[in-house]
């Protein structure tokens, strides 16, 4: 019986030796090629009580120069057209997947902070300035610098000037309340230079009186002197003096107490940039979006990445602002560049990797 017991024994153990070991089940290996998680860990979504507000009106709140070519002027159809009047079309597309959705309210130079202060609109966009006492003092926030730009003078060619510094004397048109009185009266100091000082409420009334010889110079910001020479009877008898005596990085401006607003302003504009890095543009980026292979452009136009979200923005939100309002060179080309009056040349607002390299840097989409 013992001996029955054994062999039975051995005969069990030979047949589990006959039966192949069962294999360990592994995790599925991992594509190199595939994209990011949806939420990528340490990351989830943020709130903006501004941009549920804009969803709930169903339009973006805009305040504009009230006439500003290049950058801020009703066309003889009354529609807003510009460069800041873009900036704002391409952040309501981002946040409601339609640039034509928003509402231009026109603001004057000495209120156009308080009107933000006050939620009578969402986004600042009308050739302001970056300074710190702005930044730091007023509860606002500057996102992102859309134009470099730096004040200079526009005077009669007549006059035969080659230089601001020969301006000693003259009479100098500036707005009132504005950052250019303050540089203008910084340059006549550092020289040791007296000048008179025409002070006006508006652009509009300072280039009346430059245009009527009521001053012999005007200034502000170059781009906006080439919108005023551009209004000029004669633009050709005008020209911009070689000299930039400050430093204006312009850009919109949000209320400070909703800082994913500001992201979301922030990323509307670096969206046009990218895409131009990329080479992307309002007329390829339907085509693109159906054949890109590359990473970052699958990223952006919310292929892959899911990154939409963590602003509260639908995942195709950069693809809508391309395709709706352009990359930064269509933007800057049709407002202020060679299709524009002003013909400014791109200079420090160049992307960084352009063959003569700019200021333009956005972070990378990822």
């Amino acid at each position: 019986m013992i001996r029955s017991l054994a062999a039975i024994t051995v005969l069990a153990l030979a047949m589990a030796g006959c039966s192949p070991p069962k294999p360990v089940e592994k995790a599925p290996a991992v594509s190199p090629t595939a994209g990011p998680a949806a939420a990528p860990i340490g990351y989830s979504p943020a709130k903006s009580p501004t941009l549920d507000a804009v969803r709930k009106r169903g339009v973006v709140l805009c305040g504009v120069h009230p006439g500003l070519p290049g950058f801020a002027l009703p066309d003889p159809r009354g529609e807003w057209r510009g460069f800041d009047v873009d900036i704002c079309r391409a952040v309501a597309a981002a946040a409601l997947g339609d640039a034509k959705k928003v509402r231009f309210t026109v603001i004057g130079g000495e209120d156009r902070f308080g009107a933000l202060k006050r939620g009578e609109i969402d986004i600042l966009s009308r050739n302001t300035s970056e300074t710190f006492a702005r930044d730091a003092g007023l509860g606002l926030t500057f996102p992102v610098t859309t134009y470099y730009d730096g004040q200079g003078f526009l005077a009669p060619k007549a006059l035969g000037l080659n230089s601001a510094e020969e301006l000693a004397g003259a009479r100098i048109c500036v707005q009132a309340k504005t950052a250019s009185a303050g540089n203008l009266a910084d340059f006549f100091s550092a020289r040791g230079m007296k000048y008179r000082e025409v002070v006006a409420a508006s652009e509009a009334e300072a280039r009346k009186i430059y245009q009527t010889e009521g001053c012999d110079a005007f200034t502000a910001d170059v781009s906006a002197l080439a919108a005023t020479r551009s209004l000029l009877a004669n633009p050709g008898a005008h020209v911009i003096l070689p000299n930039v005596i400050s430093k204006e990085p312009l850009g919109p401006v949000v209320r400070q107490n909703d800082p994913v607003w500001a992201d979301i302003v922030r990323w509307s504009v670096y969206a046009t940039l990218i895409a131009e890095e990329l080479g992307l543009s309002s007329r390829t980026v339907e085509e693109a979006r159906e054949t890109a292979t590359d990473p970052e452009t699958r990223r952006l136009l919310g292929l892959e990445g899911d990154l939409g979200p963590l602003l509260g923005l639908q995942p195709d939100w950069a693809f809508q602002v391309i395709r709706q309002v352009g990359g930064y060179h269509e933007i800057f080309r049709r407002d202020l560049g060679a299709d524009s009056a002003l013909r400014l040349d791109r200079g420090l607002n160049a992307l960084w990797s352009a063959p003569e390299p700019g200021l333009m840097y956005p972070p990378p989409m990822r």
